[in-house]
C-alpha cells in the first residue's frame, strides 16, 4: 500500500508536468495555461451541478426511508472528480471529467463497489455482497 501511495504522489505529478511542458512547447504557454484554467472552471461548474443533483437524490432517498447507498457512492465519486479537476494536468482532468459525467461515473462506481466489496470479509471468510433493493 505504501508503494502504491508513493507512486501515486510521485509518478502522476511527474507525468502531468511532462505533459504540460510538452503541450506548452507545441501549442504555446498561453494556450496551455488557458486550457488548464478552462478545464478547472468547467470542472468546478460540473462538480457543483452534479453534486447538487446527487444531494437532491440523497435527500429524496432519506425522505422515502431508503438507504441512500447509490447516492453516497455518487457523492464520493463526484467529490473525487471535482478534486481531480482542481489539480492542474491533463490526465487528472480526464479522470475528473469521467467521474463527473453520469454515464462514465456509473462505470467508475461499479469499479469502486467491486473494490469495496472485495475488501469486506464476511463471517465465513468470504466477501460480503451488498445488494440494494427498493421495496
Amino acid at each position: 500500500m505504501l508503494l502504491r501511495l508513493f507512486l501515486l504522489f510521485t509518478l502522476i505529478p511527474v507525468v502531468e508536468l511532462a505533459l504540460l511542458v510538452e503541450a506548452g512547447s507545441r501549442i504555446g504557454v498561453a494556450p496551455t495555461i488557458a486550457i488548464v484554467l478552462l478545464t478547472g472552471a468547467l470542472g468546478a461548474w460540473l462538480a457543483r451541478a452534479q453534486g447538487l443533483q446527487a444531494l437532491r437524490r440523497l435527500q429524496d432517498a432519506l425522505r422515502a426511508a431508503q438507504f441512500p447507498g447509490e447516492e453516497i457512492f455518487d457523492g464520493v465519486i463526484i467529490l473525487a472528480g471535482g478534486l481531480l479537476l482542481l489539480t492542474p494536468g491533463f490526465l487528472t482532468d480526464i479522470l475528473g471529467f469521467f467521474a463527473l459525467i453520469p454515464g462514465t461515473r456509473h462505470l467508475l462506481k461499479t469499479l469502486v463497489k467491486r473494490q469495496v466489496q472485495g475488501r469486506m470479509p464476511d463471517k465465513r471468510g468470504g466477501a460480503v455482497h451488498v445488494h440494494y433493493s427498493v421495496d
